[in-house]
């Protein structure tokens, strides 16, 4: 029984988390009633409450898995990089950037980011720091795995290496979220010049060869 007791909450958390993703991007997030979200998601108003508190802590849940599903995403590419070390780091940060807007919309990540600056001391805004920090170690990963593959200088900092490719990666999705016009191809674009440019100090001898 509590097996199947289990499964049922799942569901209905489940179905919670996608009534709240499809309003939120059909709507917007300020529009939104947690009444709404109950109504589409068939539950009552107290079972949202019993997940969540308010819009806020769904918002978060759905960048939790967003970013959950990036990270595993970039296992894969650290698991198996490219041949290179500028098609690598375009590989797993392309896929942090490309599946951003799979379940957020633009005006969503606006209010996640407006939120975590805003109430840092928060549960938002310390989940929404740890899920920018799990992204920054994988990206550093990525750089010593490379080093490990000879594509990278073996002496440099990997771990800055990585903060900073994972940084400037994050300062252009800002701008990319603030603009409602900017593509992702575009970001992409700005994302491939700019880290050929950083990763190009760092080639190991037999990778420049």
């Amino acid at each position: 029984m509590s097996g199947l007791r289990e499964r049922q909450k799942a569901i209905r958390h489940d179905r919670i988390v996608e009534a709240a993703t499809r309003l939120f991007r059909e709507q917007g997030y300020e529009t939104v009633k947690m009444e709404a979200i109950a109504a589409a998601a068939e539950v009552s108003i107290g079972t949202i409450y019993n997940y969540y508190r308010n819009k806020g802590d769904l918002l978060v849940a759905i960048v939790s898995l967003e970013v959950e599903e990036v990270l595993r995403q970039g296992e894969e590419v650290i698991a198996n990089p490219p041949a290179s070390a500028e098609a690598a780091v375009d590989a797993l940060v392309g896929g942090y950037v490309e599946h951003s807007l799979h379940y957020l919309s633009k005006e969503m990540w606006r209010q996640a980011m407006a939120i975590s600056t805003t109430q840092p001391e928060s549960p938002f805004g310390e989940t929404y720091a740890a899920l920018d920090v799990a992204l920054a170690q994988q990206t550093c990963q990525l750089i010593e795995k490379l080093q490990q593959l000879g594509l990278l200088d073996r002496a440099a900092d990997a771990a800055g290496l990585g903060e900073v490719i994972f940084n400037n990666t994050n300062m252009n999705f800002i701008v990319f979220v603030k603009d409602e016009g900017m593509t992702l191809a575009q970001l992409r674009s700005h994302l491939r010049r700019q880290n050929r440019a950083v990763l190009a100090g760092f080639r190991s001898v037999a990778a420049g060869a």
